[in-house]
């Protein structure tokens, strides 16, 4: 058994992870938008991590009895704390920047204390007419409840309201229902044809006409705030209790859950900052954060300058066609002749979508299985799924409720599948269902056939387009009996069900996974060929990561490319010299799990839902699939000696945290995404040709 400080603080690993997409911003190679766009990565991200990473160990330092473990969680929240703090400090320095050489592409962003006269009419007009129908003040009196008052994530303007000794505070939301963030305004001179001025700053000089008759004041001052609350629930109810009562329950609660983070404008009057954590009820354990004008919702700074501006928008090549499909205008004939695998975000996300439309009419499909984790807003998936019941298909579609901050949406799709006649299944309470699976059957030459897709990612047209996945499609009826399986272990998680073929969470992930690793060291001792290759976002779990020191000991070579958090620590003398991790952060987002085994030759290749976490071996429904066709296996292999040959987007990370860019002596960079997309058109050039 190792020793606890051989392991990295999981926390600790993400927000290093979010350091590097801070890195991304703050390179000068990226366009302007691709820089904004990190950003809002960036501030996403750590939203995200306060709702739940955050959160979780505030709870484990009040709650837990044991002193020993009280004081290192008090200690991981106070470097956490500092660490952030250490990053906002960077953020606030990039988005300078970048306001810098925005206005140098001749667009000025104005604040209120630099508007011409003439812009000062134009904004007062445009208050009465477009905003003041929104501003209703919410003055803080004893009695004001702000933490039922203040919604998650929202930026407000808190007012003081000073008249001689005595201050008032208020509060104004500022509007974004349906209402631009940015707003162009008239042009000082003629050389400032693209002057653009926030709603923010919009309210912050029009603060007189929201008060003056309703207030005596001397003078009124306004102050950014926005607080973040505690995402992490915990269910205690029966198991056959109704998940989809409970969930809009939940949902209902979160909006009132306790406020666990602070930011407020750097410059706020202490005063005010210590009412606003009285009256959010506050302690030492949550983050307060000081903050700068305007780097809080920084989505509406990308989605702006990406929509708005083509000076600052980075081009993308067309996502490839898979050549095979091409060749048919029936898909299934095209999965029947051979498996096929497409990698996103290079190939194009339509071919999925193709299927499923032609499997909903299609006279000779007869059913239709698939699970839903996260979909698209307007998601033609479920198009075709309704039109394939009311085409008399039979269709079975399990969807996820407890997928975070996807919740409210898919019990919107749950409630209208089921109005369309969809048979929906819903997964057990507190037991996830991750895997991403459809399966198809189809009546030929009087025989039933299957056609079954296992994926990394979801069946979301948008993040198709920006997160790197894989997807197998096939016919070979060893797969698709699994798969068939898998779904009816959902339906009755209670019926004994094997798996010879596919590495299905919670049955026998853990099991496999380390039958796998045991044998590479089994054939590094015996002097066999041995080596592990894996991709992953998450290595957490530490009975994974100690059976990967011990494959290490015995002269196992192993490759971690690990997206954010690793708990693992490499090219350390006793248990990781033989261990090397990278990290890759770049356009698209390396969401794609590989897992690959040496095998003494025999090279095993999968490609799984699964990260290496403790939730996700043992907690949650995931699918791990084998490729079983040589020209596939070969063609993820080459992928991944693109990744790891990367030396441009790839990062070592050492036991210290650090994000070093991988160096080449040579010369020679390599940026693996646009060495794949090179790749793989090249690949579909010469199937083409064949």
């Amino acid at each position: 058994m190792y020793q606890n400080h051989i392991y990295h603080e999981k926390e600790l690993t993400y927000l290093s992870f979010n350091e590097r997409v801070l890195q991304e911003a703050a390179d000068k190679n990226n366009s302007i938008i691709e820089r904004m766009r990190f950003l809002n990565i960036y501030t996403n991200n750590l939203d995200e991590f306060c709702k739940i990473r955050f959160s979780d160990i505030k709870k484990r330092v009040i709650n837990n009895k044991n002193q020993n473990f009280k004081n290192k969680d008090f200690i991981l929240l106070q470097s956490i704390k500092l660490k952030i703090f250490k990053q906002e400090y960077k953020f606030d320095y990039i988005y300078n920047e970048l306001l810098n050489e925005i206005t140098s592409n001749q667009i000025y962003l104005i604040d209120e204390k630099h508007l011409s006269n003439k812009q000062k009419k134009w904004i007062s007009k445009y208050f009465i007419k477009n905003l003041r129908q929104y501003v209703i003040p919410v003055l803080i009196k004893k009695d004001t409840n702000l933490v039922n008052f203040l919604k998650d994530n929202y930026i407000y303007l808190a007012i003081e309201i000073i008249n001689k000794n005595k201050i008032q505070y208020a509060l104004l939301e500022i509007p974004s229902n349906g209402i631009s963030r940015f707003i162009k305004i008239p042009p000082e001179t003629s050389n400032h044809q693209n002057s653009i001025i926030l709603i923010d700053d919009i309210l912050r000089y029009n603060l007189n006409n929201i008060f003056k008759e309703f207030f005596i004041y001397e003078k009124l001052n306004a102050y950014y705030i926005k607080i973040t609350r505690d995402n992490g629930y915990k269910v205690h109810t029966k198991i056959n209790s109704n998940l989809l009562k409970i969930m809009s329950l939940i949902l209902k609660q979160r909006l009132r859950a306790k406020p666990i983070r602070l930011i407020y404008q750097h410059n706020m009057p202490n005063e005010m900052v210590s009412l606003l954590i009285k009256k959010l009820n506050l302690s030492k354990n949550d983050f307060l954060m000081p903050g700068g004008f305007y780097s809080n919702n920084f989505k509406d700074f990308k989605d702006f300058f990406s929509k708005k501006n083509n000076c600052f928008s980075n081009k993308t090549p067309p996502q490839l066609r898979h050549s095979q499909f091409n060749n048919y205008s029936n898909i299934f004939n095209v999965i029947r002749e051979r498996d096929i695998l497409l990698y996103y975000p290079y190939y194009t996300f339509e071919h999925t979508l193709e299927l499923l439309q032609q499997a909903s009419f299609d006279p000779k499909v007869l059913s239709i299985k698939i699970n839903i984790y996260r979909l698209a807003k307007k998601s033609r998936i479920i198009n075709s799924i309704i039109h394939a019941a009311h085409n008399g298909k039979k269709v079975t579609v399990v969807i996820e409720l407890q997928a975070r901050f996807e919740e409210e949406a898919n019990i919107h799709w749950a409630k209208y599948l089921t109005e369309a006649g969809v048979h929906v299944v819903f997964s057990v309470l507190g037991f996830k269902i991750h895997a991403k699976l459809f399966i198809i059957s189809r009546i030929e030459n009087g025989l039933i056939v299957s056609y079954a897709h296992i994926g990394t990612g979801n069946f979301n047209e948008k993040t198709a387009q920006t997160y790197t996945d894989y997807s197998l499609f096939t016919a070979n009826k060893e797969i698709t009996e699994e798969v068939f399986n898998v779904f009816n272990f959902i339906e009755n998680p209670y019926t004994p069900v094997t798996f010879n073929n596919l590495i299905v969470s919670p049955k026998n992930s853990r099991t496999k996974l380390y039958s796998l690793i045991n044998q590479e060291i089994k054939n590094a001792i015996l002097g066999l060929p041995s080596g592990i290759t894996l991709k992953l976002n998450k290595l957490v779990d530490k009975e994974l990561v100690n059976q990967l020191y011990n494959a290490s000991n015995a002269g196992v070579t192993i490759k971690l490319l690990v997206r954010d958090m690793c708990s693992l620590i490499a090219r350390q003398n006793g248990y990781s010299e033989n261990i090397q991790i990278i990290s890759i952060v770049d356009k698209f987002l390396e969401h794609d799990r590989v897992y690959v085994f040496t095998n003494a030759g025999d090279t095993k290749v999968f490609i799984s839902s699964a990260d290496w976490m403790t939730r996700n071996i043992d907690y949650r429904i995931e699918v791990a699939v084998q490729l079983l066709d040589k020209r596939l296996k070969q063609l993820v292999l080459n992928i991944l000696k693109l990744q790891f040959n990367d030396t441009v987007k790839a990062r070592y990370i050492d036991k210290y945290l650090h994000n070093h860019y991988v160096q080449n002596d040579n010369n020679n960079k390599i940026r693996s995404q646009v060495a794949i997309y090179k790749f793989l058109k090249s690949f579909e050039t010469s199937i083409s040709k064949i």
